[in-house]
């Protein structure tokens, strides 16, 4: 079994009014992966996320391989593990 990692990450660009926090959810769900997703004031997105590092990397190459969504920067950093059972938006 692969070690469970938790990243927060901020995401900037077209990341707003394009699905960015529907497919989030989704794809993360699929992965079962935990944790959640917000829009900020700014424009950019933040999200938590946690599982194995593999099943995170697939959920950002399907977010970035998504029509209207265009990541510019994304500034992560792994913090400690939580008890999600769920993805969700905040």
């Amino acid at each position: 079994m692969n070690e469970k990692i938790r990243k927060h990450i901020f995401f900037y660009g077209r990341v707003q009014g394009v699905g960015f926090r529907y497919y989030s959810v989704y794809k993360a769900r699929q992965l079962g992966l935990t944790g959640w997703v917000k829009n900020l004031y700014d424009g950019s997105v933040e999200m938590e996320v946690q599982g194995d590092e593999r099943s995170i990397d697939e959920l950002i190459m399907f977010l970035e391989n998504q029509r209207f969504i265009l990541i510019e920067r994304m500034d992560a950093k792994s913090i400690k593990l939580e008890d999600d059972y769920d993805f969700y938006e905040r």
